[in-house]
């Protein structure tokens, strides 16, 4: 099983930050801080696939896992992301259950998915490893899917009765925007769809996840039974610490 897996399955919290950077000490960085995971972030960011084998390797030399948030659902892309020894993919904008099989598919290899089979990546240490040994470790690879909209509210149903899927992960800025409040992940209308997603992937015994950038919101949604909890980005981080340092200093 996935060490991060494990983790969740025996009822703790994990906790990472996105990353945006392009430099792996700061991937480094974060291990050497403490949290578990980080997401290598290929949708906002301005990483390139060449960039990020470095960024998995600093995040596997700190002790993190690197999971890869892939910029759309796509079978290549997430199979290149896994190929490069991603230890998980998080796939945005999933709204039905046709999304959730292809994501899943592409990411599990026979009898699990359909992913393409190349054992000449570094995931399989360039051959080194052995062939079926690759494909069972391979399959251990967490599968996150990003729920975001409305849409995919109302299909959640059909996403969640979808096998392979081991966190749900809710965006609350994109969900906020879907339901007319945009950029108020607070607002109670928010605070409901999430809590509603949350209660009925419970029900089928999946994982939940989900964005937060105060030490409140971490609280509430740990509270609120969430597992996989993002705290921030790397640049917001960075800038806080900055202006807080500076504050001080002003005083």
């Amino acid at each position: 099983m996935n060490k991060l897996l494990e983790i969740m399955n025996e009822g703790k919290c994990v906790y990472g930050p996105f990353m945006k950077t392009g430099d792996p000490a700061f991937v480094e960085i974060v291990g050497h801080a403490g949290f578990d995971f980080v997401i290598l972030d290929l949708e906002h960011g301005p990483t390139n696939e060449l960039a990020l084998q470095n960024l998995i390797r600093g995040a596997q030399l700190a002790n993190l896992c690197p999971i890869v948030r892939v910029s759309k659902l796509d079978e290549v892309l997430i199979g290149r992301a896994l190929d490069i020894g991603a230890g998980g993919v998080q796939v945005p904008q999933v709204t039905n259950s046709n999304d959730a099989v292809t994501a899943v598919e592409a990411a599990k290899f026979a009898p699990m998915g359909k992913r393409g089979v190349c054992r000449f990546v570094r995931a399989a240490n360039y051959s080194a490893m052995d062939r079926y040994q690759y494909f069972s470790e391979s399959n251990k690879n967490l599968v996150i899917l990003q729920l975001e909209g409305k849409e995919a509210i109302d299909n959640l149903d059909g996403i969640l009765e979808v096998s392979g899927i081991d966190v749900i992960f809710i965006g609350p800025y994109d969900l906020s925007q879907s339901i007319g409040v945009a950029g108020d992940i607070n607002h109670p209308l928010v605070e409901e769809k999430m809590k509603y997603i949350i209660e009925k992937a419970k029900e089928k015994g999946i994982l939940t996840g989900t964005f937060v950038d105060t030490i409140e919101d971490v609280k509430r949604w740990k509270n609120a039974g969430v597992s996989y909890i993002s705290y921030s980005v790397d640049m917001g981080i960075f800038y806080e610490t900055c202006k807080n340092i500076l504050s001080s200093i002003k005083e």
